[in-house]
């Protein structure tokens, strides 16, 4: 064991937190966006769209296409998805089946993260000063606070919350990286599940589009393994590399493996940095300060395990050009680094964090009420035509259910500020209560308040809409070379049509053409088609859909 530990934790400060509003605050992060919406482009629509061609049988399973052009190698997470609305058919809608599949992904990366903390928490390393006289934290009461703090920290990390939302692959590769993290916290204390996850988590990562990440992840995992001082640990190596060797063959047999390395030059640094300030907000610096303070013990597991993962997304980010859902694998991992900043931090620390927090979010919840009110009211005016202007011909519907979970919301958030400025407060996990708190209350309003607005914004089913009457019943297709899968998707699913997005699609025999035109500017009208229509983005200014009729 370390000579010096810099955790310093009374057993008062070892508490957990109540589990009912621990449990509440979980659903007010995972519910909100479940529910009554369409798949936003461009990922999720592009995901949701291969997902549901399946499911209907317009496409393989082994090798999914959308408008017959083929996808990339995460066949497991459209399977789940599809396997999902399958399942779903008859008395559940296909978007809220494949949403349900994704949610409860992102449930388990949340379950494995605070397990992850706590077990890593329980290592000798990572205990608290054993003070002269007693009265320092119990070990597992303060592993069980450490993890509380570490789930807390990934619910309040920014980059988490839309992409945490989506029906996307690198859903299930978070989710995969999670339980990986698990596995090597797991080693020394549950042997069987930690080999068992370990098993399971590399070969399902790279079924999910990560081939790469999972084998970085299974390199340096058997680095720290074989320079453990534990010989449960050791002997857990093999395992790893077993696990990673199936993962290698699992990629190369499903043909997941993709070139994706765009690289960085000096110009893009500046970029990149800002992306991991507000991306990584505010795990990272927390992360940052545990490294500073526990440098002494950065080869023992518990600081070493999650900066594993923390190094393979950052790097994963770096080479594929400052990919924000490369970095958002890391985030298991930071959070885990940022929980063991918490027995660390000073009481200037903390009530930093609070009072941003506080100001921040609070501020954040005004507006999204006030524009909430402009949209049903028009008052204020200025906000009201700001949203008018912005996306033309929405009218916000009112919702009681909706105006009801936001005012709760908003009353728990005030409930929530209120003990926390309280002066008896000495939980560990106490500074991360507001960031959490507010995140999920932003996201709550936003689902709520705002989800008429941002679905009319996102969605594609109101370009679609404009199309349809320029498209007349019985087309048998449409040709469309060159479209975005995105644009395919929503072709397909919104509008029912067969969509041929191959680049030979208009020598073939569909009767009418699309394409699409960026920055306003329409290509020359092709020999052998007339113009039928051009259609605009609502919400998008740069965007237009030209539709062609093949020439009589």
């Amino acid at each position: 064991m370390p000579t010096v530990t810099p955790a310093v934790v009374t057993q008062r400060g070892a508490r957990r937190l109540p589990r009912l509003p621990l449990l509440l605050l979980c659903a007010a992060y995972l519910l909100p966006g479940l529910f009554g919406r369409d798949p936003w482009r461009s990922a999720d629509v592009t995901a949701f769209g291969a997902m549901v061609a399946m499911a209907e049988g317009r496409t393989p399973w082994l090798a999914p296409q959308l408008g017959g052009v083929p996808l990339d190698g995460a066949l497991l997470p459209h399977w789940l998805g599809a396997a999902f609305i399958v399942v779903g058919q008859g008395w559940v809608d296909a978007e809220l089946a494949a949403r349900l599949a994704f949610a409860l992904l992102l449930a388990l990366t949340l379950a494995l993260t605070w397990y992850s903390t706590f077990l890593l928490a329980r290592t000798e390393a990572a205990q608290p000063v054993a003070f002269a006289f007693g009265g320092e934290a119990d070990p597992v009461a303060y592993a069980r606070a450490m993890a509380d703090g570490g789930l807390l920290a990934l619910m309040a990390t920014l980059g988490l919350l839309q992409l945490g939302h989506e029906t996307t692959p690198e859903l299930a590769q978070l989710a995969a990286m999670a339980l990986a993290l698990y596995a090597l916290a797991a080693a020394p204390f549950r042997v069987w599940r930690a080999r068992v996850a370990v098993l399971l988590a590399l070969p399902l990562m790279a079924a999910s589009g990560a081939p790469a990440m999972a084998a970085g992840a299974g390199v340096l995992g058997a680095v720290v393994c074989l320079r453990s001082r534990l010989p449960e640990v050791r002997r857990f190596a093999p395992w790893l590399l077993a696990a990673l060797a199936a993962s290698v063959a699992l990629a190369t047999i499903i043909g997941a493996w993709r070139w994706r390395v765009q690289g960085l030059d000096a110009s893009d640094l500046p970029t990149l940095a800002r992306q991991w300030l507000w991306f990584l907000w505010p795990a990272w610096p927390l992360a940052l300060w545990t490294l500073w303070r526990w440098r002494r013990q950065l080869l023992y597991r518990h600081v070493s395990v999650p900066l594993v993962f923390v190094l393979v997304a950052l790097g994963a980010n770096v080479a594929m050009g400052g990919s924000d859902r490369a970095l958002m694998l890391g985030l298991p991992g930071l959070a885990v680094l940022a929980a063991f900043a918490l027995p660390t931090l000073k009481r200037s620390a903390t009530a930093a964090i609070d009072w941003f927090s506080m100001f921040f979010f609070t501020a954040t919840a005004l507006f999204i009420w006030v524009m909430y009110a402009a949209m049903q009211t028009g008052v204020p005016a200025k906000p009201a035509a700001n949203v008018a202007k912005l996306a033309p011909g929405f009218e916000a519907p009112f919702s009681a259910l909706a105006l009801a979970f936001a005012a709760a919301g908003s009353l728990a958030w005030v409930a929530v500020v209120r003990w926390r400025t309280g002066r008896h407060q000495d939980a560990l996990w106490k500074s991360l209560v507001l960031p959490a708190g507010g995140v999920a209350l932003c996201w709550l309003l936003l689902m709520t308040l705002w989800l008429p607005l941002l679905d009319h914004a996102r969605s594609a089913r109101p370009l679609v809409q404009r199309l349809a009457p320029h498209v007349p019943a019985g087309t048998p297709c449409i040709a469309a070379p060159g479209v975005s899968p995105a644009n395919v998707a929503a072709l397909e699913h919104f509008g029912r049509w067969r969509v041929d997005a191959t680049p030979a699609a208009m020598e073939g025999p569909c009767p009418l053409l699309l394409r699409v035109a960026r920055d306003l500017t329409l290509p020359p009208t092709p020999p052998g088609w007339d113009v039928v229509a051009v259609v605009p983005r609502p919400t998008g200014r740069d965007e237009l859909m030209q539709l062609l009729r093949r020439a009589r």
